[in-house]
């Protein structure tokens, strides 16, 4: 017998009653609960942030300070919004923290040991004199969901499911670890909507700041916030050090720049802008990092498209197609269909179309990302559909060192989801059908099908054109312009990343960034839910002196 299950039913049933959890905490403080954390690195460095705030007076002039709830969940955001909060605190605007206990995920946690790891966070801040509200996400009723957020919670769920296994196809019926995990999600989900809907219906916030906002409790309480028409910002992080990507009343990781690519799109780039965007994509092409990008983009260089042609067997007589996939389950192609049943669903649909077409040469390029791990392969998805795949589909695993670019440079027509790689081959006049609700689409340089019908029809219109034939200049400036847009002026500047968040704090104390903020105010605004001037940010920043760190 297991003897785990009996101390198990034991709790659940203490869980019932939260001042048990409470008091059992309280006869052993130090003791961090099961399925909690501890924040040492916090408690060593919250001292010294709190005593630096009383040096600064607070620049928000009075008539815009906000309410604001922020919220933090795992260690690694919570570290992060309890340093964003200080700083917004320090601006005048009043800020509570919502917090929840959760190590991880996906491993259960009883309603008790939840209690206490909620309480052992709730004492550690407050002995620190942490200047910010506290507030439990795990106090809250399920039972009291209306149908309609009960259904999004159920949504939520399945995402995060399909973003915890890697991929778009799970069974929650038939399939024990997805029903299992789907379970846990649709549980913790519920709490935390409902925690977030008793908090908002009790307080008057302004807006609401999250983390991403489309996967786990992150999704969930922005679908809550949402629901109740409460304003929201949400924000991540990508590839750049000392920049952040940030969302006012929508998904952060949809990357929405409608209303950034609307105010300048008429704006021709400086000369100074075309070279910094030139150097940018060198580097990808080079696989090398630049400045303060720090991914390095491609697994070998450049061996230019002859060579690359070559080595794949292509056949220069012959059209070839370029589909680059995205990694299934990445958040950043979750729940981003337009016509498919998702990215695996486009790749399949598509190569079996392509199967039936000898005279084009269909390369799969597999993201790279999928080194990294993928619950559903890309190369497995092109296998299951044709297992005896004909010659003239050749799929480029993602551990090749086959450079994209080179495979750009031979490209008659591309395939994307949502891929950046998708807007790069229009930068070189490249054409291309973007299958996914990307951020580039419909920003007037790449072909975008509503429906499967739509997409062959475009498709076909594509290989019918003469072999050499590309965008027209105009689509291939707007491309460009988009791109120096997407890359230099969509991101909003801020001192910290949250991958390298001790580091960079190392690198630039809060003591000092408090010294020097008026440089972040406009994305302190912003996160307060302030309009967003896109074309003054444009306009304001002299591209010669925006700053790359090495």
């Amino acid at each position: 017998m297991n003897s785990s299950r009996p101390r198990n039913l034991l709790k659940e049933a203490l869980g019932i009653f939260p001042a048990s959890a409470r008091i059992y905490q309280s006869l052993q403080p130090a003791v961090v609960p099961a399925g909690a954390y501890a924040v040492p690195q916090l408690e060593e460095r919250l001292p010294g942030w709190i005593s630096a705030m009383r040096f600064i007076e607070p620049w928000q002039p009075e008539e815009q300070r906000k309410r604001i709830l922020l919220v933090g969940s795992l260690k690694w955001w919570l570290e992060y919004g309890i340093l964003l909060g200080l700083m917004l605190e320090s601006g005048g605007h009043r800020v509570d923290l919502a917090y929840l206990p959760y190590r991880d995920w996906t491993s259960p946690v009883t309603r008790f040991d939840a209690l206490r790891g909620a309480h052992y966070l709730e004492r550690r801040l407050s002995s620190l004199r942490l200047p910010l509200g506290l507030r439990s996400l795990i106090a809250g009723s399920p039972d009291h969901l209306d149908r309609e957020l009960e259904m999004e919670m159920e949504a939520q769920a399945r995402l995060d499911v399909q973003y915890t296994m890697q991929r778009e196809a799970i069974d929650i019926q038939a399939d024990r670890e997805d029903a299992a995990l789907y379970r846990l999600r649709l549980a913790r989900n519920r709490l935390a909507a409902a925690s977030t809907y008793e908090l908002l219906r009790r307080h008057d916030y302004d807006v609401v700041v999250i983390p991403n906002g489309s996967i786990l409790e992150f999704g969930a309480i922005y679908r809550t916030v949402r629901h109740l028409g409460v304003d929201s910002t949400t924000y991540e992080f990508g590839e750049q050090r000392e920049r952040l990507w940030l969302a006012q009343n929508g998904e952060v990781m949809r990357q929405d720049t409608s209303d950034l690519w609307s105010a300048v799109r008429d704006i021709p780039l400086q000369p100074q802008e075309r070279a910094l965007i030139e150097r940018l994509f060198q580097a990808r092409r080079g696989g090398q990092t630049w400045e303060q990008f720090k991914r390095q983009w491609q697994a070998g260089g450049s061996e230019g498209a002859q060579r690359t042609r070559a080595k794949l067997g292509l056949e220069p007589d012959r059209p070839v197609i370029l589909l680059c996939t995205n990694v299934v389950g990445d958040s950043l192609a979750l729940n981003r269909q337009v016509f498919t049943d998702g990215m695996a669903d486009w790749l399949a649909r598509t190569v079996a179309l392509f199967a039936e077409l000898p005279e084009y040469q269909l390369v799969v390029r597999v993201h790279p990302g999928e080194m990294l791990g993928a619950g559903h392969p890309s190369v497995e998805i092109v296998k299951d559909v044709l297992p005896h795949k004909p010659d003239h589909v050749i799929v480029v695993p993602p551990e090749s060192d086959i450079n994209t670019y080179d495979l750009i440079e031979m490209a008659h027509l591309g395939l994307v989801y949502t891929t950046t790689v998708g807007l790069e081959m229009c930068m070189h006049a490249v054409p291309v059908i973007a299958a996914g609700a990307t951020h580039y689409k419909g920003k007037g340089f790449t072909d975008d099908p509503q429906s499967w019908e739509e997409y062959e029809d475009m498709l076909h219109q594509r290989l019918n054109q003469a072999q050499g034939s590309g965008l027209p200049d105009r689509s291939v400036e707007a491309a460009w312009r988009y791109a120096y847009r997407f890359f230099f002026d969509y991101p909003f500047k801020f001192p910290w990343h949250l991958i390298s968040f001790w580091d960079d704090v190392e690198q630039n104390p809060f003591e000092s960034v408090l010294e020097d903020i008026e440089e972040y105010i406009p994305t302190l605004n912003a996160f307060a839910g302030m309009p967003i001037d896109w074309r003054a940010r444009v306009e304001n920043v002299d591209p010669v002196e925006v700053p790359f760190e090495g």
